[in-house]
């Protein structure tokens, strides 16, 4: 019984068995190209710049982002160069975060803030419309800080403009 086995399993022979980390990857197609982690750009050392079209927006934050009439504008992106996810800061101290790992855009981050603020009534917020956005690298490269105002200031649109016309015509 000591013969060198001759004959040869074709059931295992030949067939590489693969080791459990090669077969365990994250699917990376689904992020377009270009678009950056916010902490890889810290490393790097490269600035965010914000979209302008922020300022102007005159939203009300507690009502959707669908109510603002240039529709154009929240398919922007909010950041140059576009991040996967960034986290939103509150004077106040509540952080929410907007993500899209195509780029975060100006509707991702209205949305966000929506989700927080749906529920409150009118008379609950001080601070109701959307002022824009600052990002402060001294004090964290990887969040921006959310500015609230108590008017609409110069809107370009709102939801909340057209009820005050007719409230007037009354």
């Amino acid at each position: 019984m000591s013969e060198p086995l001759t004959k040869v399993d074709s059931a295992v022979q030949g067939i590489d068995i693969p080791s459990p980390k090669a077969t365990k990857h994250r699917r990376t197609s689904s992020s377009a190209h270009g678009v950056m982690n916010v902490k890889d750009l810290e490393e790097q050392g490269i600035e965010l710049q914000i979209a302008k079209e922020t300022q102007m927006t005159g939203w009300k934050i507690n009502t959707s982002p669908a109510t603002i009439d240039e529709k154009d504008m929240l398919k922007k992106l909010l950041t140059t160069p576009p991040v996967k996810k960034i986290d939103l800061h509150f004077p106040l101290g509540l952080e929410v975060t907007a993500r899209n790992l195509k780029g975060v855009t100006i509707k991702d981050a209205l949305d966000a803030i929506h989700k927080q603020f749906k529920k409150r009534a009118d008379d609950e917020l001080d601070l109701a419309y959307l002022a824009g956005f600052e990002w402060d690298k001294e004090e964290s490269w990887t969040r921006l800080v959310v500015h609230l105002r108590k008017d609409a200031g110069q809107s370009m649109s709102s939801g909340g403009k057209k009820k005050k016309g007719k409230k007037e015509a009354e």
